[in-house]
């Protein structure tokens, strides 16, 4: 079944549209931004030299990168992503970094045929929050894993803990029309893992033991102020927002500037984040 007609159609088109263009144009900064704890969950997972490890939502390929470096030339990461003008991105700079043990595969990690029991470990960094079948999705991720083979993740809180996320939206809300109604928690997107037990429920389904969940809180850098008002009237939910209405962005541009700039330092714009970072082990022999 091509990737685009699957049960997470939705989100391979978001992420082939204009959502992936906004990443791959700013891309240096988010990953500068997100890079401090991504590395806390990578370190979490500790790959081994040798190992072969897969990035599940590898995006433009950083996080791929890193283990790539951890685990040398004898072993192997693999990234897969649905987004196609991400992975362009993701294979550019590993033949740049002379990194040939980072390899990159356009598919869902919900539904693509892995080899079983072909991985030692596996790693994401905010990519695993957007299947409609998370259960299905982390059983497929699973079955890929050796036996005793580990699972890492990073996932968001609540938007009410993350002012990274969550700021510029609700900055910008008096000036936008009152939402249809309100999202299902538990839908596919940012903060679809916000819920501890939800996770812990989802893993314990899909056959995973051991399952540790700590919160992870951590000021995160916007850069300077004009960059961070950019980066906030492109990515986030604001930025979802203005690509589908871009004829509010002018009237919530001031708005947002004097948010971001309460949490203005010598060293630019810093956010209190809170994440999830995520362990489990696979218990099927």
């Amino acid at each position: 079944m091509p990737q685009g007609a699957g049960p997470n159609a939705d989100q391979v088109a978001h992420w082939n549209g204009p959502a992936a263009a906004t990443w791959v144009a700013i891309q240096a900064r988010l990953d500068r931004q997100i890079e401090p704890i991504g590395r806390a969950t990578m370190d979490a997972l500790a790959p081994g030299v040798g190992d072969r490890v897969l990035d599940i939502g590898c995006g433009c390929g950083a996080s791929t990168l890193e283990l790539s470096r951890r685990v040398g030339a004898a072993g192997e990461a693999l990234g897969i992503d649905p987004s196609g003008p991400m992975l362009d991105v993701a294979r550019r700079r590993a033949t740049e970094a002379g990194l040939a043990q980072a390899r990159f595969l356009e598919a869902d990690a919900q539904t693509h045929a892995f080899a079983p029991a072909s991985f030692d470990k596996a790693y994401s960094r905010f990519g695993v929050m957007f299947f409609a079948d998370p259960v299905a999705a982390f059983a497929n991720v699973r079955r890929a894993l050796k036996p005793e083979g580990r699972i890492a993740f990073l996932c968001w809180r609540t938007p009410a803990e993350n002012p990274i996320m969550s700021l510029p939206m609700a900055a910008a809300r008096p000036h936008l029309p009152a939402p249809a109604s309100p999202p299902d928690p538990g839908a596919p997107g940012p903060f679809a893992f916000a819920d501890r037990s939800r996770i812990e429920t989802i893993l314990a389904r899909a056959g995973f033991a051991d399952i540790g969940v700590v919160a992870h809180d951590e000021k995160l850098t916007a850069g300077p102020l004009d960059e961070a008002v950019d980066t906030a009237l492109r990515m986030g939910p604001l930025g979802s927002f203005l690509r589908e209405h871009p004829e509010f962005k002018a009237a919530v541009e001031p708005a947002v500037r004097i948010a971001l700039a309460q949490h203005q330092s010598p060293r630019g714009v810093f956010l209190d984040s809170a994440t999830w970072i995520v362990t489990a082990r696979n218990s099927t022999v």
